[in-house]
Protein backbone atom coordinates (compact mmCIF):
# COMPACT_ATOMS: atom_id res chain seq x y z
CA UNK A 1 0.00 0.00 0.00
CA UNK A 2 2.95 2.32 0.69
CA UNK A 3 4.11 1.93 -2.91
CA UNK A 4 0.66 2.76 -4.26
CA UNK A 5 0.55 5.86 -2.06
CA UNK A 6 3.92 6.98 -3.39
CA UNK A 7 2.72 6.42 -6.95
CA UNK A 8 -0.37 8.50 -6.18
CA UNK A 9 1.68 11.33 -4.65
CA UNK A 10 4.07 11.22 -7.62
CA UNK A 11 1.10 11.72 -9.95
CA UNK A 12 -0.13 14.68 -7.90
CA UNK A 13 3.31 16.31 -7.81
CA UNK A 14 4.17 15.83 -11.49
CA UNK A 15 0.80 17.05 -12.75
CA UNK A 16 0.56 20.02 -10.37
CA UNK A 17 4.04 21.33 -11.20
CA UNK A 18 3.53 20.67 -14.90
CA UNK A 19 0.32 22.71 -14.95
CA UNK A 20 1.69 25.79 -13.16
CA UNK A 21 3.57 27.51 -16.03
CA UNK A 22 1.35 29.83 -18.05
CA UNK A 23 -0.14 27.98 -20.99
CA UNK A 24 -3.17 27.95 -23.25
CA UNK A 25 -5.27 25.76 -20.95
CA UNK A 26 -4.78 27.45 -17.58
CA UNK A 27 -4.90 30.98 -18.99
CA UNK A 28 -8.11 30.12 -20.86
CA UNK A 29 -9.61 28.75 -17.63
CA UNK A 30 -8.65 31.96 -15.85
CA UNK A 31 -10.19 34.10 -18.57
CA UNK A 32 -13.46 32.16 -18.53
CA UNK A 33 -13.58 32.66 -14.76
CA UNK A 34 -13.12 36.40 -15.29
CA UNK A 35 -15.61 36.87 -18.11
CA UNK A 36 -18.23 34.15 -17.61
CA UNK A 37 -18.06 33.24 -13.93
CA UNK A 38 -16.99 30.41 -11.67
CA UNK A 39 -19.33 27.62 -12.82
CA UNK A 40 -18.45 27.83 -16.56
CA UNK A 41 -14.76 27.89 -15.63
CA UNK A 42 -15.13 24.78 -13.47
CA UNK A 43 -16.93 22.95 -16.29
CA UNK A 44 -14.15 24.00 -18.65
CA UNK A 45 -11.56 22.69 -16.17
CA UNK A 46 -13.42 19.38 -15.93
CA UNK A 47 -13.14 19.03 -19.70
CA UNK A 48 -9.39 19.69 -19.47
CA UNK A 49 -8.99 17.01 -16.80
CA UNK A 50 -10.97 14.36 -18.70
CA UNK A 51 -8.76 14.87 -21.77
CA UNK A 52 -5.68 14.62 -19.54
CA UNK A 53 -6.87 11.31 -18.07
CA UNK A 54 -7.28 9.92 -21.57
CA UNK A 55 -3.78 11.00 -22.59
CA UNK A 56 -2.18 9.53 -19.46
CA UNK A 57 -3.67 6.09 -20.09
CA UNK A 58 -2.81 6.24 -23.80
CA UNK A 59 0.83 7.10 -23.11
CA UNK A 60 1.20 4.41 -20.45
CA UNK A 61 -0.41 1.70 -22.55
CA UNK A 62 0.72 2.50 -26.09
CA UNK A 63 4.20 4.03 -26.01
CA UNK A 64 5.51 2.27 -29.11
CA UNK A 65 2.46 3.26 -31.14
CA UNK A 66 2.79 6.90 -30.02
CA UNK A 67 6.40 7.11 -31.21
CA UNK A 68 5.27 6.39 -34.78
CA UNK A 69 2.54 9.05 -34.99
CA UNK A 70 4.72 11.90 -36.27
CA UNK A 71 2.20 13.21 -38.81
CA UNK A 72 -0.50 13.48 -36.15
CA UNK A 73 1.79 15.57 -33.93
CA UNK A 74 2.64 17.88 -36.81
CA UNK A 75 -1.04 18.42 -37.59
CA UNK A 76 -1.90 19.06 -33.94
CA UNK A 77 0.89 21.62 -33.65
CA UNK A 78 -0.57 23.65 -36.53
CA UNK A 79 -4.09 23.37 -35.14
CA UNK A 80 -2.88 24.49 -31.71
CA UNK A 81 -1.01 27.43 -33.22
CA UNK A 82 -4.16 28.56 -35.04
CA UNK A 83 -6.19 28.28 -31.82
CA UNK A 84 -3.68 30.31 -29.82
CA UNK A 85 -3.52 32.99 -32.53
CA UNK A 86 -7.33 33.12 -32.55
CA UNK A 87 -7.39 33.49 -28.75
CA UNK A 88 -4.83 36.31 -28.88
CA UNK A 89 -6.70 38.08 -31.68
CA UNK A 90 -10.04 37.77 -29.89
CA UNK A 91 -8.56 39.30 -26.73
CA UNK A 92 -7.05 42.26 -28.54
CA UNK A 93 -10.32 42.78 -30.42
CA UNK A 94 -12.28 42.76 -27.15
CA UNK A 95 -9.77 45.19 -25.62
CA UNK A 96 -10.23 47.81 -28.36
CA UNK A 97 -13.99 47.24 -28.72
CA UNK A 98 -15.51 47.73 -25.24
CA UNK A 99 -18.98 46.77 -26.46
CA UNK A 100 -17.77 43.22 -27.21
CA UNK A 101 -16.91 42.64 -23.51
CA UNK A 102 -15.82 39.00 -23.96
CA UNK A 103 -13.37 36.80 -25.84
CA UNK A 104 -15.63 35.45 -28.59
CA UNK A 105 -13.51 32.30 -28.97
CA UNK A 106 -13.99 31.23 -25.34
CA UNK A 107 -17.36 32.85 -24.63
CA UNK A 108 -19.43 31.05 -27.26
CA UNK A 109 -22.48 28.73 -27.28
CA UNK A 110 -20.30 25.59 -27.06
CA UNK A 111 -20.70 23.94 -23.61
CA UNK A 112 -17.69 24.79 -21.45
CA UNK A 113 -17.00 21.12 -20.67
CA UNK A 114 -16.84 20.31 -24.39
CA UNK A 115 -14.68 23.37 -25.02
CA UNK A 116 -12.17 22.28 -22.37
CA UNK A 117 -12.20 18.70 -23.61
CA UNK A 118 -11.54 19.73 -27.22
CA UNK A 119 -8.92 22.36 -26.39
CA UNK A 120 -6.86 19.98 -24.27
CA UNK A 121 -7.35 17.08 -26.69
CA UNK A 122 -5.79 19.19 -29.45
CA UNK A 123 -2.79 20.16 -27.32
CA UNK A 124 0.18 18.34 -28.92
CA UNK A 125 2.38 18.75 -25.82
CA UNK A 126 0.17 16.59 -23.62
CA UNK A 127 1.47 13.37 -25.16
CA UNK A 128 5.20 14.24 -24.96
CA UNK A 129 4.78 15.37 -21.35
CA UNK A 130 3.15 12.15 -20.20
CA UNK A 131 5.23 10.04 -22.57
CA UNK A 132 8.39 11.44 -21.00
CA UNK A 133 7.23 10.82 -17.47
CA UNK A 134 5.76 7.43 -18.31
CA UNK A 135 9.08 6.37 -19.83
CA UNK A 136 11.02 7.46 -16.74
CA UNK A 137 8.60 5.98 -14.22
CA UNK A 138 8.41 2.61 -15.99
CA UNK A 139 12.15 2.43 -16.74
CA UNK A 140 13.05 3.13 -13.12
CA UNK A 141 10.30 0.75 -11.97
CA UNK A 142 8.60 3.44 -9.93
CA UNK A 143 5.50 2.31 -11.79
CA UNK A 144 5.12 -1.26 -12.97
CA UNK A 145 2.91 -2.33 -15.90
CA UNK A 146 -0.04 -3.09 -13.64
CA UNK A 147 -3.52 -1.64 -13.80
CA UNK A 148 -3.47 -0.72 -10.10
CA UNK A 149 -0.34 1.34 -10.60
CA UNK A 150 -1.82 3.07 -13.64
CA UNK A 151 -5.04 3.85 -11.78
CA UNK A 152 -3.30 5.29 -8.71
CA UNK A 153 -0.92 7.39 -10.80
CA UNK A 154 -3.76 8.71 -12.97
CA UNK A 155 -5.87 9.51 -9.91
CA UNK A 156 -2.99 11.49 -8.43
CA UNK A 157 -2.34 13.29 -11.71
CA UNK A 158 -6.03 14.19 -11.93
CA UNK A 159 -5.96 15.79 -8.49
CA UNK A 160 -2.71 17.60 -9.26
CA UNK A 161 -4.00 19.10 -12.48
CA UNK A 162 -7.33 20.00 -10.89
CA UNK A 163 -5.62 21.80 -8.00
CA UNK A 164 -3.33 23.79 -10.30
CA UNK A 165 -6.21 24.75 -12.60
CA UNK A 166 -8.29 25.86 -9.62
CA UNK A 167 -5.51 28.26 -8.65
CA UNK A 168 -5.90 29.98 -12.00
CA UNK A 169 -9.70 29.91 -11.86
CA UNK A 170 -10.00 31.43 -8.40
CA UNK A 171 -7.17 33.80 -9.24
CA UNK A 172 -9.26 34.87 -12.20
CA UNK A 173 -12.24 35.51 -9.97
CA UNK A 174 -10.12 37.64 -7.65
CA UNK A 175 -8.95 39.63 -10.67
CA UNK A 176 -12.56 39.99 -11.86
CA UNK A 177 -13.57 41.39 -8.47
CA UNK A 178 -10.72 43.91 -8.57
CA UNK A 179 -10.85 45.22 -12.12
CA UNK A 180 -14.51 46.25 -12.29
CA UNK A 181 -14.59 48.55 -15.34
CA UNK A 182 -10.99 47.99 -16.48
CA UNK A 183 -11.44 44.71 -18.34
CA UNK A 184 -9.76 46.12 -21.44
CA UNK A 185 -6.43 46.03 -19.56
CA UNK A 186 -6.96 42.37 -18.70
CA UNK A 187 -7.78 41.57 -22.33
CA UNK A 188 -4.56 43.26 -23.45
CA UNK A 189 -2.54 41.31 -20.87
CA UNK A 190 -4.12 37.94 -21.69
CA UNK A 191 -3.85 38.69 -25.40
CA UNK A 192 -0.16 39.35 -24.82
CA UNK A 193 0.24 36.02 -23.02
CA UNK A 194 -1.39 34.15 -25.89
CA UNK A 195 0.78 36.06 -28.38
CA UNK A 196 3.94 35.04 -26.53
CA UNK A 197 2.63 31.46 -26.43
CA UNK A 198 2.13 31.54 -30.21
CA UNK A 199 5.64 32.93 -30.77
CA UNK A 200 7.14 30.20 -28.58
CA UNK A 201 5.13 27.58 -30.50
CA UNK A 202 6.45 28.90 -33.82
CA UNK A 203 10.02 28.95 -32.46
CA UNK A 204 9.72 25.34 -31.32
CA UNK A 205 8.39 24.26 -34.69
CA UNK A 206 11.17 26.10 -36.57
CA UNK A 207 13.93 24.87 -34.24
CA UNK A 208 12.55 21.31 -34.21
CA UNK A 209 11.91 21.51 -30.46
CA UNK A 210 8.34 20.40 -31.04
CA UNK A 211 6.29 17.46 -29.78
CA UNK A 212 8.17 14.97 -31.95
CA UNK A 213 11.50 16.16 -30.53
CA UNK A 214 10.20 15.89 -26.96
CA UNK A 215 9.13 12.29 -27.51
CA UNK A 216 12.56 11.43 -28.90
CA UNK A 217 14.22 13.18 -25.93
CA UNK A 218 11.95 12.60 -22.90
CA UNK A 219 14.78 13.51 -20.52
CA UNK A 220 14.31 17.17 -21.50
CA UNK A 221 10.83 17.06 -19.95
CA UNK A 222 11.65 15.16 -16.77
CA UNK A 223 15.18 16.33 -15.94
CA UNK A 224 14.17 19.08 -13.53
CA UNK A 225 11.96 16.90 -11.34
CA UNK A 226 13.26 13.40 -12.00
CA UNK A 227 15.55 13.38 -8.95
CA UNK A 228 12.71 14.57 -6.69
CA UNK A 229 10.43 11.77 -7.88
CA UNK A 230 13.22 9.22 -7.40
CA UNK A 231 13.77 10.43 -3.83
CA UNK A 232 10.05 10.24 -3.16
CA UNK A 233 9.98 6.61 -4.26
CA UNK A 234 13.43 5.43 -3.11
CA UNK A 235 12.01 3.31 -0.28
CA UNK A 236 10.22 1.21 -2.89
CA UNK A 237 13.32 0.30 -4.87
CA UNK A 238 14.19 -3.37 -4.87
Amino acid sequence: MAKLLRIFVSGVFISFIGMLPLGTQNVAAMQIAISDGLQPALLFALGLVVADIFYIYITLLAMRWIQKQKKIFKALEWVTLLIVVALATANFYAAVHPTVQKNVVLSNPVPRFVLGLVLNSLNPMQIPFWFGWGTVLLTKKIIEPKWRHYHFFTAGATIGMSAATLLFIFGGRIIADKINNNQDIVYFIIGGIFTITAIIQIWKMVKKKDAEHKIEHPEEITAGLEHTIEELNKDDEH
